[in-house]
């Protein structure tokens, strides 16, 4: 892990197109500012690990489609 120090108005590049500002110091909290490409998504730890977490659960969930009563009689196989 690269740890920077930063003061206020200044910025970390990531790549060529990622920038991370620091907007504001109060305290024991920093408001950042990223500025990224509309294709790279960024989210807050607990957000992207809530999303990891549903889409885990929705993958691993059998899918149950109901049988659909049409009104058509089938005929036995066989």
């Amino acid at each position: 892990m690269l740890i920077l120090s930063r003061k206020i108005n200044e910025k970390i590049m990531i790549g060529e197109d990622i920038s991370v500002s620091i907007i504001e110091i109060r305290g024991d909290q920093v408001r950042l500012g990223v500025d990224a490409p509309k294709s790279v998504k960024v989210y807050r730890q607990e957000v992207f690990d809530a999303i990891r977490a549903e889409n885990k659960a929705a993958a691993e969930s059998a899918v149950v489609f109901p049988e659909l009563d049409l009104g058509v009689k089938r005929e036995p196989l066989g």
